[in-house]
């Protein structure tokens, strides 16, 4: 039996278990926390894909290499240029079980999850398991900026 008298410093069962709770709760708490690490611009490999700009600047064609793309995490959107002047974006949102998407390179758009890949001209899958293609999103050039809705 751990019950103990006062005073004599053996732990109770009752501190014991209440020690055991709290240091459970702690390790999970701080298995919650921080940041997923960003990859670094062009991604692992190299490739086509830019450093994105930061949210607060303005997206302008020559940010967007051509046959490649950039992502935007922050908006779910991955943004491409398959011709010169042609600018296509997508969701970022993987169509297998919904990864983000990490790069873009060698005309396509990759997932880190299960490897599928997306074509930077119309978001088909190039190769799956992706069952469908990218939803598509609107680009407007407006006064040298890009604008996705």
């Amino acid at each position: 039996m751990l019950d103990s008298e006062p005073g004599r410093g053996v732990p109770t069962r009752r501190r014991v278990l209440i020690g055991s709770c709290a240091l459970g709760a702690v390790a999970a708490i701080a298995a919650c926390g921080g940041e997923k690490p960003k990859a670094a611009p062009g991604g692992p490999g190299g490739g086509d894909q830019a450093a994105a700009p930061a949210p607060s600047q303005v997206l302008r064609p020559g940010d967007i290499p051509v046959g490649g793309g950039v992502i935007l995490g922050d908006q779910d959107t991955v943004v491409t240029q398959p011709q010169p002047g042609q600018f296509r974006a997508f969701s970022a949102t993987c169509t297998h079980l919904g990864c983000q998407v990490e790069r873009v390179s060698d005309g396509t758009i990759k997932c880190p999850c299960h490897g599928s890949q997306y074509s930077v001209a119309d978001g088909s899958v190039v190769h799956g398991p992706a069952p469908k293609p990218l939803p598509a999103k609107t680009v407007t050039l407006n006064n040298g900026a890009l604008t996705i809705s």
